[in-house]
Parts: C-alpha cells; structure tokens; sequence
C-alpha cells in the first residue's frame, strides 16, 4: 500500500474510532476517551507508516517499535485514569460551557482524528528515508529512551501524590514537579525529536518538524497548559497560583528564580 493509501485508511479508521469513542463519552459522560484514542491513533499511524514506506528497512523498524511503543505506554496510561475516576475537570468545565453539546462534542472528537493525520506527518518522513546513519539512529533512539522514561516518572510522581488524601487540594512539587509545571508535556514533546533524527537524509526532512513544531504550540498554547491549569487554578486557587509564581511553565528549570517565571 502507498503512503497516500496507508494515510487515506488512517483517516478512514480513525474516524470510525472517534465516532465510536464519542458514543462512549455520551454514555459514560467522560471526553476523556479521547485523550486515550488520540494517543493510540497516533501510535497506529507509526505502524501503518512504517509498513507503508518505501525507504531503508531500519528507521521503518526503529519507527514501528519506538512509535508504537510510546504510543502503548501512554494509552494505557491515560486510560487507567479514565475508567477509574470521574471525567476530568477539563472537560467537565467544557461541557458546562457547552451545555452538553453532543454535536460539538462529536467536532471535537473528529478533530482529535484529523490531528492523528497532522502528527502522521513526521512518520511519512521518516519511512521516505533512503538510509539512516548509525548517529542519528543512536540519537533517535536516546531521545526516546529518556523522553519517554522521564515522562513516565513524571506520571508516576503525580500519580503518587495524587493518591494521598493528605494532598487533597494542593499542588504537587515532588520529584520533576518542583522543576516544572509540566514535565509531563515537556517530555512527551522532547519526544517528537525522536523522528527528526530517525528522518535524518530524508527528502521529506521538513515534514518531521511538523512533530515538535505543532506539538509544543498545542502543548504551550492550546490545549495543553491553558486548559490544564485554568483548571489546577479552579481547584487548587491560591496554592496553585504560588507554584506558577515561584515554577517554570514547561522547560525544567530551578524553581524561585526569575528565569522559572517566564
């Protein structure tokens, strides 16, 4: 199958997964689901890319494994919160706003599956590549490895701290926490280098920034940290506002310094 069938049948599932996805929240009343089948959806596009390209057998390979790899991970992840505890309070405060609108809910879902096709693109690169030097593959592969383990322990620190009744309302500072906002967002978006080296020779090299690029303006701008700490502020007030004054909003840096507040 070409790139441009494998991205067509991409579509064409994710749009069935979506709209399966979107019945499920109307039941459960939790959008989160579609955090999960983004990120799976994601995954999926680095398989399918992957088996489609024409290029050097191995960033194909280091593409399917690591994409598909990360993509598990943070699924299940993400879906471990979502069918243990209420919907979060991100699209709790948007379905409010909406007024329980199924019909935007379902534009948002089927968003979610054109932003799969979006984050296809660095994948598309990276299977076009004529050959992949061993630098770049040990690059690739260390960005990957520490990305993905970081973003993990981030994960798990607030996870952790999430779980102790003491900690209710507050503001964890714990571990990677007390360097950034969001190490979680930072390192799942240091993780999209991962397929600009593995793009490395490529003629399509361009399309693997779309990666990085695209995520931190999303991230950084919209549906990232605008809406997560609207959010942390709603709940946690004038403790969470302190951890923004004195704690960098994304990059990890020492916190109470003027630098942390930019």
């Amino acid at each position: 199958m070409s790139i441009a069938g494998s991205l067509a049948l991409l579509a064409a599932l994710m749009s069935l997964i979506m709209v399966w996805g979107w019945l499920w929240q109307r039941r459960r009343r939790n959008a989160g689901i579609v955090d999960v089948l983004w990120t799976a959806g994601v995954g999926l596009g680095a398989v399918l890319m992957a088996v489609a390209g024409s290029g050097a057998a191995l960033p194909r390979l280091l593409l399917a494994v690591l994409g598909g790899a990360w993509s598990a991970r943070l699924a299940w992840h993400l879906w471990r919160r979502v069918s243990r505890e209420p919907e979060d309070g991100r699209y709790r405060a948007l379905r409010a706003h909406w007024q329980d609108s199924q019909r935007r809910f379902l534009l948002l879902f089927l968003g979610q599956a054109l932003l799969v096709l979006l984050f296809a693109l660095p994948f598309v690169a990276v299977t076009a590549s004529p050959a992949l030097p061993a630098p770049a593959a040990v690059l690739g592969v260390a960005v990957w490895v520490c990305s993905v383990l970081l973003e993990s322990v981030a994960d798990r620190q607030l996870a952790a701290f999430r779980a102790a009744p003491a900690n209710s309302g507050l503001t964890c500072r714990a571990g990677l926490w007390r360097y950034s906002r969001h190490p979680n967002y930072f390192f799942e978006w240091l993780h999209w280098f991962t397929y600009v080296a593995l793009a490395w020779g490529s003629p399509l090299w361009g399309l693997a920034w779309c990666g990085p690029v695209v995520m931190y303006v999303f991230l950084r701008w919209v549906s990232g940290v605008p809406f997560t700490e609207a959010q942390a502020l709603r709940t946690r007030g004038a403790d969470y506002l302190d951890y923004q004054r004195s704690t960098s909003t994304l990059f990890p840096w020492f916190p109470g310094t003027p630098r942390s507040r930019t």
